[in-house]
């Protein structure tokens, strides 16, 4: 890796944290706890480890490409490499932040659909970078099922005070 590649990849990394720290902002407390959840849900010590390594799997998918062509033939995927991160970034502030399970469930959609928008336009650029964003993909539908759940079982849960 030259020295362009290497802070290529710190800028991917660095994108991913700022993306990541809505999580940080953004934190389920009191409110959370009160909520009703299903006897399957992960427990809550798993998310960050998941999340931090979902966040590094799309850090390096997405410097691959970047770094794989020129910007005519990466743009399409770069400009929803970015979206998707936006998307990621404002779940968090949805859910714990505006308490809004229903709205966040809307917006995981549209998460979902720009990580398989991701995965299908990084594919004819770099098959391996696709391929490893099929967990991440994974991970974001388990966690619409989770959100769904969470919200069918709490109506009105945006007024439930903690």
């Amino acid at each position: 890796m030259n020295e362009s590649g290497g802070l290529g990849l710190f800028a991917f990394v660095a994108l991913n944290m700022v993306a990541a720290s809505s999580g940080g902002l953004f934190r389920p407390g009191e409110w959370y706890e009160h909520l009703a959840k299903p006897r399957w849900r992960p427990p809550n010590w798993l998310f960050a480890p998941a999340w931090t390594l979902l966040y590094s799997i799309n850090a390096y998918a997405g410097w691959v490409i970047w770094d794989s062509g020129d910007w005519e033939m990466i743009r399409p995927a770069m400009s929803v490499y970015v979206i998707s991160l936006v998307l990621n970034a404002c779940w968090s502030g949805i859910f714990f932040g505006l308490r809004n399970p229903g709205l966040a469930l809307v917006e995981l959609v549209f998460l979902w659909l720009s990580i398989l928008a991701k995965i299908i336009l990084f594919l004819p650029l770099d098959q391996t970078a696709a391929l490893l964003l099929v967990p991440y993909l994974c991970w974001v539908t388990f966690a619409g099922i989770l959100n769904h759940a969470i919200w069918k079982l709490n109506p009105g849960a945006a007024h439930i005070s903690a």
